[in-house]
């Protein structure tokens, strides 16, 4: 079963946040948008170029209203080892979730089954606590923060503007489509 259009599950973790241990939950998102960016594991070769490149969006990501949360089942203390020992990830100022007892993964139902560690998997979640996009790759293909922030824009859009829906390849600023019966096979 698809969790896109469902309410996230209340959780509670510990992150490592600009040289900070912090404690959250969903009442730390409630009314904003939120992505959650799982990852496989601290220590690894594709991770830190996605999670770098998340940085390198993640001011125009606040701009828009967005939290970021990135999520592995390794703990925070691992996540500031991590931060301390690799340039890339040294730099990152949103959150780096600890999830060793695979709780939060296992509400976004994306634990790799048998192997204790999360998919790479992207959720945003809107203001009211609901997930709205979900992308899952496989561990030896990184994902692109700029589609991320291009999709977040989309689903902003449509969340503000009912009756109208965005095409493919949809920027800020270009023509939406407001589907009647008058573009059945029109388009």
């Amino acid at each position: 079963m698809s969790l896109l259009s469902t309410p996230i599950k209340p959780f509670a973790n510990t992150a490592y946040k600009e040289g900070k241990f912090v404690d959250i939950t969903e009442a730390d998102i409630a009314g904003k948008w939120a992505v959650f960016f799982f990852y496989p594991a601290d220590f690894t070769f594709v991770c830190p170029t996605e999670l770098e490149d998340l940085q390198d969006n993640y001011a125009e990501l606040q701009e828009l209203g967005v939290e970021v949360f990135g999520v592995s089942t390794d703990t925070h203390f691992s996540h500031k080892a991590w931060a301390d020992s690799s340039p890339a990830i040294g730099k990152i100022t949103y959150y780096l979730v600890g999830d060793q007892n695979h709780t939060l993964t296992n509400a976004f139902d994306n634990l790799r089954p048998g192997v204790g560690l999360a998919d790479r998997g992207t959720f945003v979640v809107d203001p009211d606590g609901v997930i709205q996009l979900i992308e899952i790759t496989p561990e030896g293909v990184g994902r692109n923060a700029a589609e991320l922030v291009r999709k977040i824009k989309a689903a902003k859009y449509w969340r503000e503007h009912p009756g109208q829906v965005c095409p493919a390849k949809w920027e800020e600023g270009a023509e939406t489509l407001a589907p009647s019966i008058d573009l059945v096979g029109k388009i």
